[in-house]
């Protein structure tokens, strides 16, 4: 089978259509052409796009697949930008992708960095008495993770700063005045962080990226900053996850008693769901440079798929009732399949999979201990919508908090 055979997006380019429709573009259009990919044409260019296990199988584990020139500019510039870990393939991509394994996972950065997350927020909640939970969830993320990869407090400290690693994520569906603000947000940051390179404590995070040898040699400063930056800014996007959890407390509160009495396993079972049910990270792209056969599909050279995440987690094919909540369902990172891929599926150590799961969970389940077992608090009236046309989603208040009071 070759693309040709496979269903037509009848508009002559469908980029409006994806702005408009966020999250649902892929699946829905799937969902009308009875299969689980179609073609289209997006910013001018011809594009498959698969819903379902087998495009996810096909960028997190098929051979003869880059993400060099698969994503727009912007939003590589945005998120990975060139030479990061993310635009590497074969051999290079697993030596450096086994340091953020060493980060990430082996060690213990879930640990540590949650210790601090809780502590940190929980005062500053306690202090403030009233709270958006996006804002001062992601900002105080910001500064916990400053201080992990080894600066100090006049990198951790700057409010600034902070704000432009929450922006690197929150405008990466942006477009015009908006995106461009970020990316020059974003530039300063790189030329703050390359003058403070010396500064890193000996032995961090940052300072082993800092002096990771690839050929014999340190990776140039650039490299090292951008890579730096691959550590600070998914750290920072947890606290959109977080605020989906406070806004499910919020509509449900039924689960802060559970919450409050559930064990580590349990609690991280909820997180899981939350990862589910939470629209994060909508899709992924690469292209062939290769003929690749796939399943079935036969892909020529210089062919630019894009795979749906969050449709497949939404299906009933995969998950019975996917409109309830339930953490009972039992996915986990540690046993990942194809139809749940919040951050990517595959291999951690030699696909394009996110190292980072272990610490999102874990800076999941602290925010969760903040809200359910550390403090009190109300939730006035307010908009808890999330519009899925918005990339990336977020509840629409970004959850409103007050009368916080630390819990007897």
């Amino acid at each position: 089978m070759t693309p040709d055979s496979l269903p037509r997006d009848p508009a002559p380019d469908a980029t409006l259509a994806l702005l408009r429709q966020g999250y649902r573009f892929i699946p829905d259009r799937c969902a009308r052409f009875g299969g689980d990919a179609f073609r289209t044409r997006l910013l001018g260019r011809e594009v498959l796009c698969f819903s379902g296990p087998r495009g996810v199988r096909l960028l997190y584990g098929a051979g003869g697949l880059t993400r060099q020139g698969a994503m727009p500019p912007t939003v590589l510039r945005l998120l990975q930008d060139k030479g990061s870990v993310q635009q590497l393939e074969g051999a290079a991509h697993r030596h450096r992708k086994a340091l953020f394994l060493r980060l990430l996972v082996e060690e213990e950065a879930g640990e540590t960095l949650a210790t601090d997350f809780r502590r940190a927020w929980a005062e500053r909640l306690r202090q403030q008495g009233e709270t958006r939970v996006l804002d001062s969830a992601s900002d105080t993320l910001a500064e916990v993770a400053c201080r992990w990869v080894g600066f100090g407090p006049q990198i951790s400290a700057d409010a600034d700063l902070r704000r432009a690693l929450y922006l690197m994520s929150a405008r990466t569906g942006s477009v015009g005045p908006r995106v461009l603000m970020a990316l020059l947000r974003r530039r300063r940051v790189e030329r703050r962080l390359a003058r403070a390179l010396d500064t890193l404590a000996p032995g961090s995070p940052g300072h082993r990226i800092a002096r990771f040898a690839e050929d014999g040699r340190p990776l140039p400063p650039e490299v090292a900053v951008v890579e730096i930056l691959n550590l600070l800014r998914p750290i920072v996007a947890v606290g959109r996850y977080i605020a989906f959890a406070a806004r499910i407390l919020v509509v449900e509160p039924r689960w802060i008693p559970w919450l409050r009495a559930a064990e580590d396993p349990e609690l991280e079972a909820f997180c899981e769901e939350l990862r589910r049910t939470s629209p994060f990270f909508p899709m992924t792209a690469a292209l062939t440079t290769r003929p690749v056969r796939h399943e079935g599909l036969d892909l020529p050279e210089g062919q630019w798929l894009l795979a749906d995440l969050w449709g497949p987690m939404q299906a009933a094919s995969a998950f019975a009732r996917p409109e309830d909540f339930d953490p009972a369902r039992g996915q986990s990172w540690r046993g990942q399949d194809s139809a749940f891929a919040p951050q990517g599926a595959g291999d951690l150590a030699s696909t394009h999979r996110c190292p980072g799961e272990k610490v999102t969970l874990a800076l999941m389940a602290a925010g969760l201990k903040v809200l359910c077992r550390d403090l009190d608090w109300h939730a006035p009236p307010q908009d808890l919508s999330v519009a899925l046309n918005r990339v990336p989603a977020r509840p629409e208040s970004g959850v409103i908090l007050s009368g916080i009071t630390p819990r007897a």
